[in-house]
């Protein structure tokens, strides 16, 4: 069973609606261990797992709503545009 038909498994059984809000959960947690590295308690471990599960989540998210393909396209666009904005001098 490749990544796909997993998730599409997973959003079946526990629901689109349910996996929206792991997908919120998973952020949360993310954001959370990034604040503790800033303040200087932080593990990079934790940060390491949190970004592996928003990663996961990320991409049931695109699943879900259909939007891989659009999602590929805007992040190309947005990192062109930031190269164009930022290093253009460089």
């Amino acid at each position: 069973m490749n990544k796909e038909e997993f998730y599409k498994k997973l959003i079946k059984h526990f629901s689109a609606e349910q996996q929206q809000t792991v997908a919120i959960e998973e952020m949360s947690e993310l954001i959370k261990e990034i604040c503790k590295h800033q303040r200087g308690t932080g593990n990079v471990h934790h940060i390491a797992e949190e970004i592996a599960d928003v990663k996961i989540m990320v991409e049931q998210l695109e699943l879900m709503f259909g939007c891989s393909a659009e999602v590929e396209l805007l992040m190309e666009q947005k990192i062109q545009r930031t190269r164009e904005r930022y290093l253009q001098n460089e």
